[in-house]
């Protein structure tokens, strides 16, 4: 799923919302960082709706430089592991504070009325930094004690994209995180690099 928040475009297709989390630090689209400027907390915010951590709808008047922070670090512990996993290597200190993340509660939600009579999610309490970080760790720590899940942990081979995926494709051969925008990326290369044989 892709959306669109103002200049900037969230992605969430990388199969878990823990590793959509480790994509907000890629340079593209600018992530929020740990080192909060300008606009920082409402692309938390609106990564957090899109995300679907919080139903949409939901006022996130709390959000603020203090969240950035703390979603910034838990999203790097987060790489550091999922990196070291496909890598074979260990992140202790990465994985002690996810952990710690995780021992957290997270939000209550409920089902309420809409309008039309259907039943839709939302929360219980107004939304809470380490709840909601609570629930992106243990979703980090579902992810990474499935032995099948671990195994689809994919780093992008797209130039310049470190992003990591689960790759839950026919096979197990996807080498993107997108095929319409790394995979594209690559085909249009190796078209312009036969191109350009071509005319040498």
């Amino acid at each position: 799923m892709t959306t669109g928040v103002g200049s900037y475009e969230w992605r969430f297709d990388s199969g878990r919302v823990c590793l959509d989390l480790v994509a907000t630090g890629e340079p593209a689209p600018k992530g929020f960082d740990d080192e909060p400027r300008g606009d920082d907390a409402g692309l938390l915010g609106r990564w957090l709706t899109g995300s679907g951590l919080v139903p949409r709808g939901t006022p996130l008047t709390g959000v603020d430089t203090g969240w950035v922070q703390r979603f910034a670090e838990l999203r790097d512990c987060v790489g550091q592991l999922v990196r070291a996993e496909i890598d074979g290597r260990q992140a202790a200190a990465a994985l002690e504070r996810v952990n710690a993340v995780a021992a957290g509660a997270p939000p209550g939600i409920r089902a309420v009325r809409e309008p039309g009579g259907g039943l839709v999610r939302t929360l219980s309490d107004e939304p809470e930094c380490g709840a909601l970080l609570a629930v992106v760790a243990r979703d980090t720590v579902d992810l990474l004690t499935d032995p099948v899940a671990r195994a689809r942990l994919r780093q992008c081979e797209g130039d310049n994209c470190r992003r990591v995926y689960l790759d839950t494709s026919r096979g197990r051969r996807r080498r993107w995180c997108s095929s319409e925008v790394c995979g594209n990326r690559e085909r249009v290369a190796r078209h312009r690099r036969r191109a350009a044989l071509a005319r040498a």
